[in-house]
């Protein structure tokens, strides 16, 4: 299973990195470690890398319109959210999320220069991440759960829907406040309206936080268990960091590497697993060339023994005729001497038949052929009579023809023979 390192770098290039190693469901792959940012190179190995940024330098929200994804989405962003941003857009990049079931786009909004900061942070220290995430996106979204993850001075929030946010300096009532969770609801008093948004907002809360903050805001739990239905209350005996490794590492959050920012494609590295399937796919090739080659090097001996083959036989017929430079053409003209141009002579499909069986009996040779009235007479000789019998029958073989022998003569070692050719009576 793929592994991450999941770093979670601070406000200057100067503070403390906190990183740890998780695998894809989350699983700790090695204790949590802080240190000096170019440390953690030592702990990358073959494993990718996420890197959460300080969620108080972005802004996360949600959007809802009808662009799938890719470069039209990218560019339609800064239009659909200039209203809600202080800083000119240009100045802005902009990144989307997998769309929610709700069919909501998370969005996350950086200045350019400072995510270039980051980058600039990054590569100094020979780090080149595959995503990076702001840190908000490491608290799981639990729908109907409000989620509260307290550390250091201060309170990241997600209410299980839409809302992803980070505050400082505040108390985790003060931040349960500011997003109305503690306001009048169908929880306590009557709403004024059923389509108000506090009538969605969750009743549960789930808090993380380290031992020292569990005890520092005692007073606050016990005021937001007054307020809401239950509260739950989980120790981070290890820091605030596997806890964000984990979520992150499952796949959630928005990466702001798009776009511009987006990681060039290593060619190299896409096709390294797929090297020795190349080099078989290019030596299947280089065969097949060859095979053809090979194929059609073979057709044009056969083309040139066929032609050489008809041309003697043609002789025979025509003794004393002009080298054949057209076989098809010489063919046509034996078809209109025939009378029959509109269809195969029953000439030609004899001399078909004759030849096949010449070429099972070798020892043959064609003294003479004439056509007349739809039968052809051979004059031949065959070293014996059972070449002779055996040429009859591979004439007859077809179904189409019959062949019968005329006469035969001793002539010294060979025998002279006539064999008539006509078309089988159906």
């Amino acid at each position: 299973m793929a592994e991450f390192l999941v770093i979670r770098i601070g406000e200057t290039p100067d503070q403390a990195a906190d990183w740890i190693a998780v695998d894809g469901t989350g699983a700790r792959r090695s204790v949590p470690v802080t240190g000096p940012l170019l440390e953690a190179l030592n702990d990358i190995g073959d494993r990718k890398v996420i890197v959460l940024v300080p969620s108080a330098d972005v802004l996360t929200t949600s959007v809802d319109i009808p662009i799938k994804g890719g470069a039209r989405l990218q560019a339609a962003l800064p239009y659909a959210l200039e209203e809600h941003v202080a800083e000119d857009i240009e100045k802005l990049h902009f990144a989307a999320g997998t769309r929610r079931s709700n069919g909501k786009i998370p969005v996350a909004v950086v200045n350019r220069e400072r995510l270039s900061e980051w980058i600039e942070w990054l590569t100094a220290a020979g780090i080149k991440p595959s995503a990076m995430i702001p840190d908000t996106f490491g608290l799981a979204r639990i729908p109907g759960t409000i989620s509260l993850l307290v550390a250091d001075d201060q309170v990241m929030i997600n209410d299980g829907a839409d809302t992803e946010l980070v505050m400082q300096g505040v108390s985790p009532g003060d931040a349960l406040a500011a997003i109305g969770a503690l306001d009048e609801s169908p929880g306590g008093a009557e709403s004024d309206s059923d389509e108000s948004p506090l009538a969605a907002m969750p009743r549960h809360v789930l808090v993380y936080c380290e031992p020292e903050h569990e005890e520092r805001y005692q007073h606050d739990w016990l005021a937001i268990r007054h307020e809401m239905e239950s509260v739950d209350v989980n120790l981070l005996p290890d820091g605030a960091m596997p806890r964000l490794a984990v979520t992150v590492a499952t796949g959630a959050g928005v990466n702001l590497l798009q776009g511009e920012f987006g990681a060039s494609p290593e060619y190299s590295g896409m096709f390294k697993p797929w090297r020795y399937a190349a080099i078989l796919l290019l030596a299947l090739g280089a065969v097949g060339t060859a095979a053809k080659a090979t194929d059609y090097f073979v057709l044009k001996r056969q083309e040139a023994e066929l032609k050489q083959q008809f041309e003697a036989e043609y002789r025979q017929i025509s003794p004393g005729a002009a080298s054949v430079s057209d076989p098809v053409r010489l063919v046509d003209s034996l078809r209109l001497r025939a009378g029959t141009s509109g269809t195969i002579p029953v000439f030609l499909q004899t001399m078909e038949q004759l030849s096949r069986g010449l070429q099972q009996n070798k020892d043959a040779r064609i003294e003479a052929i004439s056509f007349r009235a739809g039968v052809v007479d051979v004059r031949l000789s065959a070293p014996n009579v059972s070449t002779l019998d055996s040429l009859q029958r591979a004439v007859g073989e077809s179904g189409q023809f019959e062949a019968a022998i005329q006469s035969t003569d001793q002539d010294g070692e060979r025998v002279s023979s006539r064999i008539q050719i006509k078309e089988r009576s159906q």
